[in-house]
């Protein structure tokens, strides 16, 4: 009888843990975003994120990914998409509404970042202290950058700053927009998700990306030359992952915690590390498809540096103008880049 109990009582919690897991999620959450789901940015890191997040509220939390602007609008949207309610969840690239997040621009400055994983870790928590007022209209889950971006050109080989002049380049962000040009070049605004066919139309020569993103769009095959910049990074973009407040707010405490656990600086370094690794990945695809590469470094690397330094001088001058201390914001950026670059 005591077995039999015993069996009873097992086929009994059974069939509740089955019931738990079927049951209906408290929360059902949609998260945007822009690149397809190929990409490294969807299928190794808002994927995991939202599993785990699944899994740490035993399923109390369900989140659809939605990428490819899946449910509509553009790329420049998907901040506003959140802030909104449009959507629950969103990441996206800072820079694709310029003047929204001025100090967060200090980090799109020319021949500033590092590694992804150090500006990354660095831009989070500048974020926590500088940019609670640009970024109080959503949750803040982290905040991240790419690998620096390197030039991917069409038909012409980018050795010197003489080679770029009056090409068509493609600018990421507002300040590097300024940055090419000043070295001469004729720069567009692109988002990513217009580059391959601003590439093969000849809408522009040269597109402006880290490698991670060179694969998934398959730009490697519409580009012959690629550049690096070998020392500091030419430049890199400023991520926003987030959720809408209201959302945020509905929720109980211990959900509250599940996301909060699975936010902030951690994150933002896990993030920085995954962007790393890819990059030398997805490199190898341009190399297997018998592209030149050539490496701005040493003496050229100082006058590339030396070219761009004015665009620096200006958004001090210009922010100082609206306001922002912004020598200080600059000064600050460099030191958290380099406390996270030994860690």
């Amino acid at each position: 009888m005591k077995i039999k109990q015993q069996s009873l009582a097992l086929v009994i919690g059974s069939m509740l843990s089955i019931n738990a897991v079927a049951a209906d999620p408290e929360y059902t959450l949609k998260l945007h975003h822009f690149l397809p789901p190929m990409s490294m940015a969807h299928s190794e890191f808002l994927v995991p994120w939202a599993e785990k997040v699944e899994q740490d509220s035993n399923g109390r939390i369900k989140i659809d990914l939605y990428p490819a602007m899946q449910l509509g609008g553009k790329a420049p949207q998907l901040f506003d998409q959140t802030r909104k309610g449009i959507v629950d969840m969103s990441w996206t690239v800072a820079g694709y509404t310029p003047g929204r997040f001025p100090k967060m621009t200090s980090f799109e400055l020319p021949f500033i970042p590092s590694t992804a994983k150090a500006t990354s870790m660095a831009l989070q928590e500048y974020a926590e202290t500088e940019l609670q007022d640009e970024l109080k209209d959503v949750h803040v889950i982290a905040l991240h950058t790419h690998a620096s971006g390197s030039f991917h050109s069409r038909s012409k080989a980018i050795k010197n700053l003489e080679d770029i002049e009056g090409m068509k380049v493609r600018a990421p962000n507002k300040v590097m927009s300024e940055a090419f040009d000043k070295i001469g070049a004729n720069t567009v605004f692109l988002p990513v998700p217009e580059m391959p066919s601003a590439l093969s139309k000849g809408v522009i020569d040269v597109a402006v990306l880290p490698f991670e993103v060179v694969l998934p769009m398959k730009i490697y095959e519409l580009v012959k030359h690629h550049t690096e910049f070998k020392g500091t990074g030419l430049y890199t973009n400023t991520f926003i992952f987030s959720m809408n407040n209201k959302v945020y707010d509905s929720m109980p405490a211990d959900l509250q915690n599940i996301i909060d656990n699975n936010s902030g600086i951690a994150l933002a370094g896990h993030i920085g590390d995954l962007f790393d690794n890819y990059e030398v990945f997805a490199r190898k695809y341009a190399v297997d498809q018998g592209n030149t590469f050539d490496y701005i470094e040493g003496a050229e690397h100082a006058r590339w540096v030396k070219a761009m330094a004015p665009i620096t001088s200006k958004w001090i001058e210009n922010m100082k103008d609206d306001g922002y201390d912004s020598q200080r914001l600059l000064d600050k950026t460099k030191a958290l880049i380099k406390k996270y670059e030994t860690l």
